[in-house]
Parts: structure tokens; C-alpha cells; sequence
């Protein structure tokens, strides 16, 4: 039980620590942001491992954190192996693709109230099929290789960033294109130097919702055909072997390779929307 009570305690000292500098005077600066979050996931790990160390659970049930790096130490290959079929084929080439179309088809929508009409109702209706009826298909389509698990990430984040881009490019008012208009500006003018610049607050938030469902798209595809390796390959069969340490590693990379990429499309975004109210302020050191 002494491993449990030490979770307890330091649970308990960084809760206080962590409590204390929200509301400091230094809440609002960079390294605080990025200590306290550290923290709170550091005194997660602790807490689990006392847990599972003080009660004596089971690693067929949850494995502590200490097995699981363990194995993910000794699985280095394997886990690259499955880091570059599931994210770096399925999920990546599946959002640049899906991210692309969406984009491209809110312009044609935008430029035409027929489509306007037509296909964003059809696109909500797409968007609301379970990805579990969705993958079968597309497997049997593509087949068992990258190809049919980029298909459904393309399925997944085309439709939540076309109805985001297209509500962007509305954002601009009347007063604003009547100046464009003003300035003898066409469509096209007006749409790169004025719609556009509007609309990127709203695409990125597509493209960051975009970067959790790529990645959950891709490996909920494996469990319905893959060849031997993948993240959902791996995770479906390490659950049928009882090999539950191997699962929460693929589980980790997963976690990582997801908060990884959420971070690059953020900082591309603060990058490219340095202009908005939303990125003011956040430059504290």
C-alpha cells in the first residue's frame, strides 16, 4: 500500500501546486501554461501507477504506466511500424486529400446558391453516419492496404470543414464587399484578399476538429481490414492475446502522434491568423 500512499501524496501536493499558479500572477504566462498541464498529466501517471500497485490489479486488466514503458521502450520497431502505416499513410494522405476537396467544393458552393441548397443538407446527413457502417464499405472498395483507410479519413473530415469554410466565407459584411466592389475587385480578387483572410479562423477550426477524426478514422478502419500492422490492427489483436501492455503503447503513440499534429495545425494557424482578436495576448514569456 505504500505505493498507493505516495500517489495520494503527491497527487495532493500537485493539485495545491497546480491550483496555486492558475491563480497567480503568472497564470497568464507561456511556461506556466505549459507547466501546469505537464503537471497534471505527470500526477495522472503517478496516480494510476499507485493505484494499480496498491490494490494489485491485474495487468490483463490495466497495466500500470511503469509496464507500459516498459514494453513501448522494448516495441520501438513494431510501434514505428505501425506509427507509419496508420498516420503517416492512412490518416495523413486522408486529411490533406479530404482538407483539399473541402476547401475547393465550399468555393463552388459559395459561388452557387443550387449547390448551396443541395449539398450542404446531403453533407450533414453523410456527416452523421457512424463510421463503423462506413469502413466495411470502403475497405471492400479499396482494399485492405493504406488506400481504404485514407478513403475514410477523406469521409470523415470533408464534410465538418466544408461546413466550416463555407460558413467563413460568409463572415465578411456588405459594407466591406461593397468596398472591394469599389475598388473594381472580381470574385476571384475579392475572395483571395477578403473572404479568404475572413474565413481562416473558421478553416482551421475545421482542420482542428479535422486532426482527431483523421486519426480515429484510420485506425477504426484497420479493425475491418489490414494488413499485419497498424495501430487498429495491433490494438484489435493485442486485445484478443490479453497483450493489454502492448495496447496502451499503441494507445500512447496514438495520443501523441493526435496532440502532435493538433499542435502543428495550431501554431500554422496562429502563424497565418496573427491578425485575429483570438491570437492577441498569448505571447507572455
Amino acid at each position: 500500500m505504500s505505493a498507493l500512499i505516495f500517489a495520494l501524496i503527491f497527487w495532493l501536493g500537485a493539485w495545491t501546486t497546480n491550483a496555486l499558479l492558475a491563480r497567480s500572477a503568472w497564470a497568464g504566462r507561456r511556461a506556466v501554461r505549459i507547466f501546469v498541464p505537464v503537471l497534471f498529466g505527470i500526477t495522472l501517471l503517478v496516480l494510476w501507477e499507485g493505484l494499480v500497485r496498491g490494490f494489485g490489479v491485474s495487468p490483463v486488466i490495466l497495466p500500470a504506466p511503469s509496464d507500459v514503458a516498459q514494453t513501448f521502450t522494448a516495441s520501438t520497431d513494431l510501434l514505428w511500424a505501425d506509427f507509419k502505416q496508420t498516420v503517416l499513410k492512412g490518416a495523413l494522405s486522408g486529411f490533406v486529400i479530404g482538407a483539399s476537396a473541402a476547401v475547393l467544393t465550399a468555393v463552388l458552393i459559395d459561388r452557387s446558391a443550387f449547390l448551396t441548397r443541395g449539398l450542404l443538407p446531403i453533407g450533414n446527413f453523410v456527416a452523421a453516419l457512424p463510421i463503423v457502417g462506413i469502413a466495411p464499405i470502403l475497405v471492400g472498395w479499396f482494399g485492405f492496404d493504406w488506400q481504404s483507410k485514407a478513403a475514410v479519413v477523406v469521409v470523415m473530415v470533408f464534410f465538418p470543414l466544408l461546413v466550416n469554410t463555407v460558413q467563413g466565407l460568409r463572415e465578411t459584411d456588405a459594407m466591406q464587399r461593397d468596398l472591394m466592389r469599389t475598388y473594381a475587385a472580381g470574385y476571384w480578387q475579392t475572395l483571395a484578399k477578403l473572404r479568404l483572410p475572413a474565413a481562416m479562423p473558421f478553416i482551421f477550426n475545421g482542420l482542428k476538429i479535422a486532426t482527431t477524426l483523421a486519426l480515429i478514422g484510420a485506425i477504426v478502419a484497420e479493425y475491418f481490414g489490414s494488413p499485419t500492422r497498424g495501430m487498429g490492427f495491433r490494438i484489435s489483436t493485442g486485445v484478443g492475446s490479453l497483450s493489454i501492455d502492448l495496447v496502451w503503447a499503441e494507445i500512447a503513440v496514438a495520443a501523441l502522434a493526435g496532440t502532435a499534429f493538433y499542435g502543428i495545425v495550431a501554431w500554422i494557424e496562429k502563424t497565418v491568423t496573427f491578425w485575429h482578436p483570438s491570437q492577441r495576448g498569448q505571447d507572455k514569456g
